[in-house]
């Protein structure tokens, strides 16, 4: 592989940085560091103590009006702040509530949400001057479409945008994060990203809950001598930082007791892909995907987790010794760029602390959990069949799919559509990557799908459940199946290696409408945001 040594701005940093960095990642690729910190500075594994985000409480209840279900009403501000991340140096962040994740919204089915996100952030972002207007976007929800993060629907500093989540879906693991146009890579690698928790009846009742019910949000970074953070996306081609963050924390320990728990696994990294293993050989368990619980649990040694997936696993720590160390270690995958402690996510150190054994998670370790809809849907339900390349036009160093792109969208006035499914249909969506040299998590927005293969073989046994991102390796080509409900409208589809989709793999679909018809959920005009004038 050819290696170059580029200019990496900083967040916040007092000039450019020189950094070891792939211009084509055309394979795993070892080197020593990316950041420029002292010797003293540099992080090293397993020497802080592991955090979770704090939960977001609602600053007020009600009821809906329309249909007589609980709202919670929930407020959070974006802003500049500083973090505690590195041994002795602050770092400058951006931050929902200041905080690197943001808090954590956990709800239960059937309680909607309203959430007002404030922007309070300086006007231009320090790195490289653009103008920090951002698009809050829940993965994972099917919200209408002006409540959806839309990439072209900002709010600008000084204002606020009300959210409104319906939390109908069945319980599962989403997150939210800054969707901002053109500038969602490294608004999200600045901070802008937190964890969001739906629970149901069933997950209650089958898997563990309250302090054994663990978010793990992982990302990567890279920093400047003074702390700030690094960034440099390889020609758009992605960031791959040399020091891996579980919950803002680099490689943290967790005290653990000898019994079972559960772990939401999203991985915020805006280019790198992971592919987790315990360092004991013990399996990890899979229990849940992006759309929720999986109809089988799945004990597999390893398995691919690229940017914005989610996967819940089961760990079970019962067999191992009082303080004996287990390592969440990180295989890696093809054409990340990997460093010397990249290898490594995070340990856990067993406790002699009494387990409550009237908890009957404590040691369940379940083999049949919940079918759902889109793992119920069969090919025969589908109604067309379309098809989509993802690809780099060397042209114009732009990255499409097919000969689309978000600048398309823009140019057509928001009218350009690559695909207009009916309400409620089904359809087989099948993507190709054949460019060579990266992979692609592709965001379909809106829908759960199942993957139904891989390259024409079945898919891997981690990824049979409910799905919102497909992992595309290269040369892989996956087909999938999926249900276009509940609502009208458009929605966007694109390439969750952040880079890729600021420059510009992002398109859209529209679900029961036709161009010439009047959209009354457009999000370019239908939920506009209001001017902020509260007191911080």
């Amino acid at each position: 592989m050819s290696i170059s040594r580029r200019q990496v701005l900083l967040i916040g940093g007092l000039g450019a940085l020189g950094a070891s960095a792939a211009m084509l990642p055309t394979g795993s690729v070892e080197a020593k560091s990316a950041s420029r910190l002292s010797d003293s500075e540099m992080p090293r594994p397993f020497q802080v103590p592991f955090v979770q985000a704090p939960v977001l409480e609602p600053y007020a209840t009600g009821m809906d009006p329309t249909d007589g279900l609980p709202v919670n009403y929930y407020r959070v501000t974006e802003k500049a702040a500083m973090a505690s991340i590195l041994p002795r140096l602050s770092t400058p962040i951006l931050g929902y509530n200041g905080l690197f994740p943001g808090p954590t919204i956990s709800l239960d089915q059937g309680t909607k949400a309203v959430v007002r996100v404030r922007n309070k952030l300086p006007a231009k972002h320090a790195l490289d001057g653009h103008g920090l207007s951002t698009s809050t976007h829940l993965h994972g929800s099917a919200s209408l479409p002006q409540y959806d993060g839309y990439a072209s629907d900002i709010t600008h500093p000084g204002f606020y945008k009300d959210y409104n989540y319906p939390n109908f879906q069945p319980a599962r693991t989403l997150w939210y994060h800054d969707h901002g146009v053109h500038f969602t890579a490294l608004n999200a690698y600045s901070g802008l990203a937190a964890q969001y928790h739906l629970h149901d009846p069933i997950e209650r009742q089958l898997l563990p809950q309250g302090r054994y019910d663990v978010a793990v949000t992982v990302s990567d970074a890279m920093f400047a001598a003074n702390g700030s953070l690094g960034y440099d996306d390889n020609s758009h081609s992605g960031l791959w930082g040399d020091v891996i963050l579980v919950n803002g924390k680099p490689w943290p320990v967790m005290k653990v007791q000898k019994r079972v728990y559960r772990f939401r696994i999203l991985n915020a990294s805006i280019s790198r892909s992971l592919r987790p293993a315990l360092n004991t050989g013990d399996p990890l368990v899979v229990v849940g995907t992006d759309g929720g619980l999986v109809p089988v649990a799945q004990s597999v040694a390893n398995y691919r987790h690229a940017g914005s997936e989610r996967y819940e696993v089961l760990i079970d720590f019962r067999k191992y010794k009082t303080g004996q160390r287990i390592e969440l270690r990180n295989l890696s995958n093809k054409n990340n760029v990997d460093y010397d402690y990249t290898n490594r996510i995070m340990a856990f150190d067993v406790t002699d602390e009494p387990v409550d054994t009237s908890d009957p998670t404590w040691n369940r370790i379940p083999t049949t959990l919940v079918g759902s809809e889109p793992m119920s849907l069969t090919t025969g339900q589908s109604v067309k069949t379309r098809r989509f390349r993802v690809k780099r036009n060397d042209t114009t160093n732009m990255w499409t799919i097919n000969e689309d792109s978000w600048q398309d969208v823009i140019a057509s006035g928001y009218k350009r559509v690559v695909a207009e499914p009916a309400l409620n249909s089904v359809e087989i969506w099948e993507i190709e990557n054949k460019s060579g040299g990266w992979f692609h998590p592709l965001h379909i927005h809106l829908v759960d799908f199942q993957i139904l293969s891989r390259n024409g073989r079945a898919p891997f046994a981690y990824e049979r459940g409910p799905k919102d991102v497909v992992y595309v390796g290269e040369d892989e080509t996956v087909r999938l199946l999926m249900k276009f409900t509940p609502h009208k409208g458009v929605y966007m589809m694109h390439c969750h290696n952040l880079p890729h989709e600021d420059h510009d793999m992002m398109v859209q679909f529209r679900v029961g409408l036709k161009q010439t018809d009047v959209d009354p959920y457009d999000p370019m005009t239908a939920a506009k945001a209001g001017w902020d004038d509260e007191k911080d």
